[in-house]
């Protein structure tokens, strides 16, 4: 049954989802395109997209947040559609992978590379939300 703390979070756990999605997309398209990413606030987008920590067993790791991305939007649009508890649950879940791997791709942004890049700081963002979202949620639930 929906509540309407689990109408807004499954809203706000879409529409995160949905911005985190176009960014990671965009860094996907780049980094198969080859060209150099503009970077006008940070300046080292194009340190970072074409480190050694930009891809994993040749899969770009934009891609990989692209596709987390998509399976958010997924679950939520199928909560949203068949009201079931435990796609939001499972959502929510999830987002724990998503804030590990901004804390880890931040990390070497700060510390290995000591360069930023404004669409990953964008996607750590987003992935960062996702998770309050998703355990507001599973705090809520348990009370």
């Amino acid at each position: 049954m929906k509540s309407k703390l689990t109408s807004w979070i499954s809203k706000g756990l879409l529409g995160v989802g949905l911005l985190g999605f176009v960014d990671a997309t965009f860094l996907t398209i780049e980094h198969f395109g080859g060209t150099e990413l503009a970077c006008g606030i940070t300046g080292g987008c194009d340190v970072v997209t074409t480190s050694a920590y930009s891809e994993i067993f040749g899969i770009p790791v934009a891609l990989l947040g692209a596709l987390y991305y998509l399976t958010m939007i997924v679950l939520m649009i199928a909560y949203m559609d068949r009201g079931k508890e435990l796609l939001l649950r499972g959502a929510s879940w999830l987002t724990i992978t998503g804030l590990a791997a901004s804390i880890y791709f931040t990390s070497i942004q700060a510390f290995v590379l000591e360069a930023w890049c404004q669409y990953c700081i964008g996607s750590a963002i987003t992935s960062t939300l996702l998770f309050i979202l998703g355990m507001t949620y599973l705090v809520k639930r348990e009370r």
